[in-house]
């Protein structure tokens, strides 16, 4: 088992370069089922979810090749469906895009319960919804959805999705870029994942439009076929480091971004005193002094992303005055609240809300991990802490940063990834 070691209080200066999109990468790498064909995909980053996707396929009868670091290869032409591996698809969220992709190549899928990370209950019902609504009836069986199409094959259809969820609006994209007919997305998720996924599929020859909007436009077409894609930047790792630069004050240069992706980090950072300068495909952030409070409310794409909000709660934890933080999308996402205080934050949370008081210090601290974001947050309050901070469950981390320790180090930052006794690793992990 290993565990992440920072010595806080170093400046961080230089360039750093962000990854390919987690977010947009599993339903790209779902997507390439519906080819029946050969794509290769760049700029994927190497993250435990993404290499859990691949697993994924393979063991379905996919041939996967790695080119690069971050160029794969995915020829799907001798893919089966029907027979996912329950004991990869429990551990990732996104393989509830098998169901999607299945039902559209085959008309039908059988995906176990999928995993990730534990915000409270995180329903598919939307995503039900909009199958029914193509022609395809959804039962349970075994620990497993069961999703299967009519005895005509799916037809477009026009479905409203009750809540702007990602996972329902990239499903039906899914299952509707092949069905006979024009299918409509109404309050469509508007992330820019899912623009990316619907550029993908478009060069693979479907017929989208509207991605991007609250509207979505889905043509069936008979097949499709492979293409070479290039996977968009990560804008949530990109404000992890924009956050990391602040916090850890010095001046970074936050490399490989759509500085578009990042209005919303970008407002509230200068809102809270640092500097923040936007270029074509980088951003500068740097900050003099102590950090203002600010109060934050998570929302769907355009607004703040709820996967930034654990990073700047680390944040506003040494910042002057009192700070609100509200969820507006998941119920229960405060988890880490308990190990931020273990380093002398003071934050109470009530409900969806967390009221932060900001400390002049804090200090560093064994911690866990309890799920992807919220070691990312205790990652920069190890930056900013005096003394050392222990990060367990680092694999929760893992999940979503590709050489995060690698990153910041070369950044100046006094952090390092260390192996642990399994004894040890388990007791930090309980």
């Amino acid at each position: 088992m290993k565990k992440i070691l920072v010595n806080g209080g170093k400046p961080l200066y230089g360039n750093i370069n962000v990854s390919g999109m987690k977010n947009a990468a599993l339903p790209i790498i779902f997507a390439c089922i519906l080819t029946n064909d050969a794509c290769t995909l760049e700029n994927v980053p190497c993250v435990s979810d993404v290499e859990l996707s691949l697993r994924i396929l393979e063991e379905m009868g996919a041939k996967i090749t790695r080119r690069s670091k971050t160029t794969v290869d995915i020829d799907t032409s001798r893919f089966e469906g029907g027979f996912s591996p329950y004991e990869l698809v429990s551990r990732l969220r996104g393989s509830t895009y098998l169901l999607g992709a299945e039902l559209g190549r085959f008309g039908e899928a059988r995906v176990g319960f999928s995993g990730g990370c534990d915000f409270g209950t995180r329903p598919i019902d939307q995503h039900v919804k909009g199958f029914e609504a193509l022609g395809a009836t959804v039962t349970i069986e075994n620990g497993c959805n069961v999703v299967k199409a009519g005895a005509t094959g799916l037809h477009g259809a026009s479905v409203y999705l009750d809540i702007a969820s990602v996972g329902a609006t990239i499903n039906v994209m899914l299952a509707a870029v092949t069905a006979k007919g024009r299918t409509t997305i109404d309050n469509a998720a508007r992330e820019p994942h899912i623009v990316d996924l619907a550029n993908f599929l478009n060069i693979c020859g479907a017929k989208i439009s509207g991605a991007g909007t609250s509207f979505i436009k889905i043509t069936g077409v008979e097949k499709l076929h492979g293409c070479n894609y290039t996977i968009i930047p990560d804008m949530i790792e990109a404000g992890t480091y924009m956050v990391a630069a602040a916090a850890a004050g010095g001046r970074v240069n936050v490399r490989n971004v759509i500085p578009k992706h990042m209005e919303t980090v970008t407002a509230k950072l200068i809102e809270m005193g640092a500097t923040v300068d936007e270029y074509d495909d980088y951003i500068t952030v740097s900050r003099a002094g102590r950090l203002r409070h600010a109060n934050i409310k998570t929302y769907f794409y355009p607004g703040f992303p709820t996967d930034m909000h654990p990073q700047f709660s680390a944040l506003l934890s040494f910042a002057a005055g009192t700070s609100t933080v509200t969820e507006g999308v998941f119920e229960n996402r405060f988890k880490y609240v308990d190990e931020l205080t273990k380093m002398n934050a003071n934050i109470t949370c009530d409900g969806r809300t967390a009221t932060i008081v900001g400390v002049p210090r804090l200090t560093g601290a064994p911690v866990k991990a309890v799920d992807l974001r919220a070691g990312a947050a205790l990652v920069i309050a190890g930056l900013a802490a005096e003394g050392t901070t222990e990060i367990t469950k680092v694999e929760s981390i893992e999940r979503g940063y590709d050489d995060i320790v690698g990153k910041l180090a070369g950044l100046g930052a006094d952090i390092r990834m260390v192996e642990v006794p399994d004894e040890e690793g388990l007791r930090d992990a309980k």
